[in-house]
């Protein structure tokens, strides 16, 4: 009998957490189960999502008992163009592979998860720092043998399970191994742990493998998220679905009519607006506008953090069984501004201004361990988004308003001469973001343009103005300290402002005991 030339080589790239060890150890038992020689090594991946742990599986598909003695020699690390099946938990590890040489033409079938867990570099960006899917989409498709793509994670919580099984049933489903449907179920069985639920999810991967996998895009699934919302027949067809999106956003802040005064604001915007750019102003300025009216605030984080869907995605998170305790704790860390913001202003304005006199500002911040899963947590959390309908009346709600209408005025007056400079003004938007210090610096950074650039009389053309205002944002989006927009405006003869101090802080050393 010719025996096989060489093993077939598996790599496997799974996050912490996701079962890429028990994923491994299904092929291991499958195979052992028919008698075949196998081999695994892992690599740890490293912390706070910058790398994945990868297992390396080789199984040689020839029985022992038909090798006279004999033991084939198997690796214990891939090589680049030396690997048959490349199995990726998350779409941006199938894109480490692939630039990592794991993923050939002639030779790799690559099965992957088209699913994001975002980066610690996609993260800590200003701007928008997230990779683009589908340049990683078109490489699996040129650069594998065989590509199946499909969103596993999906799969694996309809299931109720993690998705290794979901991976392991695409594996099995794509049929590059030399295992048996049967023989890879009887693997997940004999794990005795989620066997049920496995099963499920086993056989979601099998057959969206088998079905060459099934991949809803973006637009697709955020449709099915959104609550119908009435659009008005000012806004055309094309901007529906961001002013859709914005609008249900703005009803789960605050109510209905904060969702109207939304679609208000945007009505003046569309009527200047023209189809020959997309309807592009209306939609960005909706997108940048539905964040900014929904900001962060202790009233939005206490409700977001108690309702009945985080609890149930936690649980499934963490695999809880039915009648099985989960104990939560959040980790807060609120101060003068957070207290500050809640307040009417009558009361905010002259707390701030005191705490800077006697040099308290920013050194008031409390840390504090509050269980949600508890009766006291719970009911301290909800008190707090029960002011709700007290937000209209806080000194954050009236500052936040009237520098929405200060930009929205803009864009408009703008936009009745020249659309490039209204779309300049509205990208804007993308500095308000997040809460706390990143909070902070992005609206100082937004005003600096706002006074400077757009409500400015240093650049009187329209066409040079709105690349400013572009040069100037990008600066501010790629530094946050702010010193490379402060160099964009200082190249429009605007004086820069000079550096923020950064006081050198010692502290005592503790004192060790003697030796003895």
């Amino acid at each position: 009998m010719a025996l096989p030339e060489r093993p077939v080589t598996i790599l496997i790239a799974a996050l912490g957490g996701e079962g890429g060890g028990v994923l491994a150890d299904w092929i291991i038992a499958a195979a052992s189960a028919r008698d075949y020689p196998v081999q695994s090594t892992s690599i740890p991946g490293v912390a706070q999502r910058t790398g994945a742990t990868t297992y390396y599986v080789e199984i040689y598909p020839a029985k022992l008992s038909d090798l006279d003695g004999k033991r084939p020699v198997m690796t214990l690390t891939p090589a680049p163009s030396y690997v048959d099946v490349m199995v990726a938990s998350e779409l941006i590890e199938a894109g480490r592979a692939m630039q990592n040489g794991f993923v050939t033409p002639d030779r790799t079938t690559l099965i992957a998860s088209t699913h994001r867990v975002y980066t610690v570099a996609e993260k800590m960006q200003m701007g928008d720092g997230r990779f683009d899917n589908d340049v990683v989409l078109k490489a699996a498709r040129a650069l594998a043998k065989r590509s199946v793509l499909f969103d596993m994670q999906a799969q694996a919580q309809a299931a109720g399970t993690v998705i290794s099984a979901v991976m392991f049933g695409a594996l099995a489903g794509s049929g590059v191994l030399p295992l048996s449907r049967g023989e890879c179920e009887a693997a997940v069985r004999a794990g005795g742990k989620g066997t049920e639920a496995s099963m499920k999810g086993f056989a979601a991967g099998f057959d969206a493998a088998a079905e060459g996998g099934v991949r809803p895009t973006y637009e697709e699934k955020r449709s099915r998220a959104s609550p119908e919302v009435k659009m008005r027949p000012v806004f055309p067809p094309e901007t529906h679905a961001m002013l859709r999106e914005g609008a249900s956003r703005c009803i789960d802040f605050q109510d209905r009519r904060y969702a109207i005064l939304y679609l208000d604001r945007l009505d003046p915007i569309a009527n200047l607006d023209h189809a020959a750019t997309g309807f592009k102003l209306t939609v960005e300025t909706g997108r940048f506008l539905a964040l900014w009216m929904c900001y962060e605030d202790v009233i939005r984080v206490a409700d977001l953090k108690t309702r009945r869907s985080r609890f149930e995605r936690v649980r499934e998170e963490v695999q809880a069984r039915p009648g099985e305790p989960v104990h939560l704790t959040e980790f807060l860390k609120p101060g003068l501004d957070e207290l500050a913001a809640v307040l009417p202003r009558v009361l905010a304005v002259p707390l701030k201004w005191l705490a800077r006199v006697i040099g308290l500002e920013g050194k008031l911040n409390v840390g504090m361990h509050v269980k949600t899963t508890s009766v006291s947590g719970f009911v301290l959390l909800r008190c707090l988004a029960s002011l709700r309908p007290l937000r209209p009346l806080t000194s954050r709600w009236r500052e936040e308003q009237a520098l929405i209408g200060r930009w929205l005025g803009a864009i408009v007056a703008a936009a009745k001469h020249h659309p490039e400079l209204a779309l300049e003004i509205a990208q804007c938007g993308r500095l308000i973001k997040g809460y706390g210090e990143t909070h902070a610096r992005g609206k100082a950074s937004f005003l600096r343009i706002f006074d400077t650039l757009v409500e400015g009389t240093v650049i009187g053309d329209p066409d040079a103005r709105a690349g400013a205002i572009r040069a100037a944002r990008e600066g501010a989006l790629a530094d946050p300290e702010g010193r490379k927009l402060e160099q964009s405006l200082e190249t429009q003869g605007i004086t820069p402002l000079p550096p923020k101090p950064k006081p050198v802080k010692f502290t005592r050393r503790p004192r060790t005991g003697k030796a003895a």
